[in-house]
């Protein structure tokens, strides 16, 4: 079996959407407003590491409530303050707590 590369784009946001029982427009608005990663192509698939910080972002958005201009606050810490190796460690511990939390914890956010 091989090993899966974390970085290869291959899922557009409407599986995601559906991968974070969210709405593909919710996922557009933070597109807009910058909170996803930039994606240059005109086909915007997005890689597995990308997922996750789409998640964390939608987490933030959606259960803690967190705006716009407070997410990319987060976001800009998250980049400039962590190594990759502390990035993927506090990643997988996010997918963790995410992962207990039910779709009716999770309230739709249109920012």
């Amino acid at each position: 079996m091989a090993l899966l590369d974390n970085n290869i784009d291959i899922l557009p946001l409407s599986s995601i959407a559906e991968l974070l029982s969210a709405k593909v427009r919710t996922l557009k608005i933070y597109e807009e407003k910058g909170l996803l990663p930039k994606k240059e192509s005109a086909k915007k698939q997005y890689s597995i590491n990308d997922i996750k910080l789409i998640a964390f972002t939608h987490y933030l958005a959606s259960v803690k409530k967190i705006n716009a201009n407070g997410i990319l606050y987060i976001l800009d810490m998250f980049h400039k303050n962590m190594d990759d190796s502390h990035k993927n460690e506090f990643l997988e511990i996010l997918e963790t707590k995410m992962a207990s939390i039910s779709s009716q914890d999770v309230e739709e956010i249109d920012f």
